[in-house]
């Protein structure tokens, strides 16, 4: 895997998935470590400098910068090549920068960003053997079901490290690595029952509080 050691802000950008600090700061970060027995860190920041990159990662409760999942690499590995072929796609149709994972820091722009956190929740603490169906569930929405799952996923267990397996977060993994659904089911507009559950014991404050923040980073 190519690595990005001692890259500036600019060669990252050139390389990402996407990213445009200029049409908006906000983006993913996903740090992949040389060694394979390392996990990937993948986080969202809200701000990005010309001189510094991207804003410091945390594990602490601040929006900018915290890190949305720690991601065994071997489950990684099992998602890396169906997200770059995924987001390749799009962005060539868009005509958009496409990338290439690559050792140490990946930029990866927002809406991008929260599909792959999705993706990466609901293996985080599956079976290995149910990762194909969560590929499969995961691809048989549509980008606008994905992001909204994030977002009500985020605001409520968001945190990498304190949201997991709880709430919102374990309803994403029930969901998505069950037997793969059939158009049809996808195309039911009711609200699974674990994600009523989940959605009822949600945290108001918290999930304004993220939703503004989200709201800022796409206006940057």
């Amino acid at each position: 895997m190519p690595t990005t050691a001692d890259v500036t802000p600019l060669a990252l950008i050139k390389r990402s998935f996407g990213f445009d600090p200029v049409e908006s700061q906000h983006h993913f970060l996903v740090r992949i470590p040389r060694a394979a027995t390392q996990p990937v860190n993948i986080s969202e920041h809200l701000t990005w400098s010309e001189q510094h990159g991207s804003s410091p990662m945390t594990s602490g409760n601040a929006p900018d910068g915290q890190i949305r999942v720690v991601l065994a690499r071997s489950k990684w590995d099992a998602i890396a090549d169906v997200l770059r072929v995924e987001f390749n796609r799009r962005l060539k149709q868009q005509g958009l920068q496409v990338g290439l994972w690559r050792v140490d820091e990946n930029l990866v722009r927002r809406e991008l960003g929260k599909e792959l956190v999705l993706l990466a929740w609901a293996i985080e603490d599956a079976d290995p053997a149910l990762i194909t169906n969560a590929i499969a569930n995961w691809q048989g929405l549509y980008p606008e079901e994905r992001w909204w799952l994030y977002t009500q996923t985020a605001a409520a267990t968001g945190h990498g490290l304190n949201g997991r397996n709880i709430g919102w977060r374990k309803a994403v993994r029930f969901a998505l690595t069950e037997n793969p659904v059939s158009e049809t089911q996808r195309d039911a507009l009711e609200l699974p029952e674990f994600y009523r559950r989940a959605e009822a014991s949600a945290q108001p404050r918290l999930m304004e509080t993220l939703n503004d923040a989200d709201k800022n980073g796409e206006e940057g």
